[in-house]
């Protein structure tokens, strides 16, 4: 009776295991599946700011060779400056605006709608990310987000469409596009990146390495780690539930 009772918890002590890398594997792996955008720092309404795309490659057997980025129509920005990327050469793309803008004081009659980076060699490879530094404003002030709808070109000619909304009250789509939320207006109007760009629209300063590699994949890095963690954990907690119930049943 007792070696049926230590196989039985043997059991399921096992099956603890599996469910636990189980659960650990369904909760990482939406952390490294987007394109998503954030600010560096502060994104302020009515200021400007340095935003960062970032890419991750989803294949295993391709390389991200290009992305599209398509700016808000509603809210047109006056200024769009990307940073260069080192193995990548950016374009942009201006259109005329239905309704002009007035910018510090300057009628302003045609917008940035779109960026478009594209690799020089390889591009981003398997198990790599890459980020895309714009310096935007100003940004505006009656709006909470920005919507950006970007396109995903893999060396293979694949390419995946991050241009689903998020709806209020419903579940996450498959192919969100990315979104920056803008904080509260500070108080010289410039916002928390006035001092990489300017309003009068001047270059600015380089910032960090953009170069991206798998050892510094942040939160993209530690959901695979976690993963790997619980294949480890669950594997573990099989091996002792087998090995258990042979003693359990050996001493019986």
């Amino acid at each position: 009776m007792k070696a049926i009772n230590g196989s039985l918890k043997a059991s399921r002590l096992a099956v603890a295991g599996v469910a636990a890398a189980s659960a650990v594997l369904v909760l990482s792996a939406p952390a490294f599946a987007h394109v998503t955008v954030q600010p560096e720092g502060a994104a302020a309404k009515g200021g400007y700011a340095v935003v960062d795309f970032k890419v991750p490659n989803e294949r295993d057997n391709a390389s991200t060779t290009k992305l599209e980025v398509s700016l808000p129509a509603d809210h047109p920005l006056a200024s769009v400056m990307p940073q260069p990327v080192p193995g990548w050469t950016a374009v942009v793309t201006k259109s005329k605006l239905d309704k002009p803008l007035t910018v510090h004081g300057k009628q302003i009659d045609e917008a940035v709608t779109k960026v478009t980076w594209t690799a020089n060699g390889k591009g981003i490879e398997p198990g790599y990310f890459q980020k895309f530094p714009l310096s935007v404003g100003q940004l505006p002030e009656d709006a909470d987000q920005l919507v950006f709808k970007a396109l995903q070109t893999y060396s293979n000619n694949e390419v995946v469409r991050w241009i689903e909304t998020q709806q209020k009250g419903q579940q996450e789509p498959d192919n969100p596009a990315p979104v920056l939320e803008l904080s509260a207006a500070s108080g010289d109007g410039h916002g928390a990146a006035a001092k990489d760009a300017s309003a009068d629209g001047s270059t600015a300063p380089a910032a960090k390495d953009t170069t991206a590699q798998a050892a510094d994949g942040g939160s993209d890095t530690t959901a695979r780690v976690l993963g790997i963690v619980g294949i480890v954990v669950g594997a573990a907690g099989v091996a002792y539930g087998v090995l258990a119930g042979r003693r359990r049943t050996s001493a019986s």
